[in-house]
């Protein structure tokens, strides 16, 4: 079971089965062998390439996707995201007329147009642009701040913007965790106020601390 509010970053070469592996996670695809437990209501999944070739726009095909996830349609969600990712210039073109880079950012809004208890993000930096790239971190740690999971494939090392709690490595079929060196390592807790979490959190991530858990504060019976 991965833990709640932590980052996982699953490693190695093209072909070693990453892909796979999480598209199992998500539920895209059935286990060959084995079991997924304890995956949550609402998964968020961004595959390395978004499947564009589809004969709608990107409002109808996000409208569509807010209704299967019970957003009303035209729900302000598509706006706000579309607007933060910078894709709000192309809600009204074809997604097979999109470059590779504005695909992916279809697929990372409909990925989060409902809060995911897991998002699955699949090789998420290719093709996007710098402003996007940048917003990631982000992205990320309101997921994991409100308890959620998210898992990230990498084969190139960008990784380390993201500041994952743990590394699996992938290697001729098996899985196994990559040890990070304990050097003095100690466990703190932090409290702060509620409107500060998603900053406090990715502040430290950025000074290269492992965030392990978000909680909430205790209310007084």
């Amino acid at each position: 079971m991965l833990p709640s509010g932590t980052v996982t970053a699953v490693t190695g070469r093209n072909g070693a089965g990453k892909t796979t592996l999480l598209r199992v996670l998500a539920g895209v695809l059935p286990a060959s062998r084995g079991t997924v437990v304890g995956r949550p209501a609402v998964v968020g999944w961004v595959p390395e390439r978004f499947p564009a070739d589809q004969i709608w726009t990107v409002r109808q095909y996000l409208d569509a996707v807010g209704r299967v996830r019970g957003l009303p349609t035209g729900a302000a969600a598509i706006a706000a995201w579309s607007e933060r990712l910078y894709l709000t210039p192309f809600l009204d073109a074809g997604l097979s007329t999109l470059s590779k880079g504005t695909a992916q950012k279809v697929g990372l809004v409909q990925a989060l147009l409902v809060r995911p208890g897991l998002l699955v993000l699949d090789e998420p930096w290719e093709g996007l642009d710098a402003a996007t790239r940048e917003e990631l971190p982000a992205l990320v740690a309101e997921v994991t701040t409100a308890g959620g999971v998210c898992v990230v494939s990498d084969h190139r090392g960008e990784i380390a913007g993201l500041r994952p709690d743990a590394e699996w490595r992938l290697e001729q079929g098996q899985l196994s965790e990559v040890a990070a060196p304990v050097i003095g390592r100690q466990v703190l807790e932090v409290v702060v106020d509620g409107t500060e979490v998603a900053d406090v959190v990715a502040s430290l991530r950025a000074a290269g601390h492992v965030v392990r858990s978000v909680r909430p504060a205790e209310v007084p019976q």
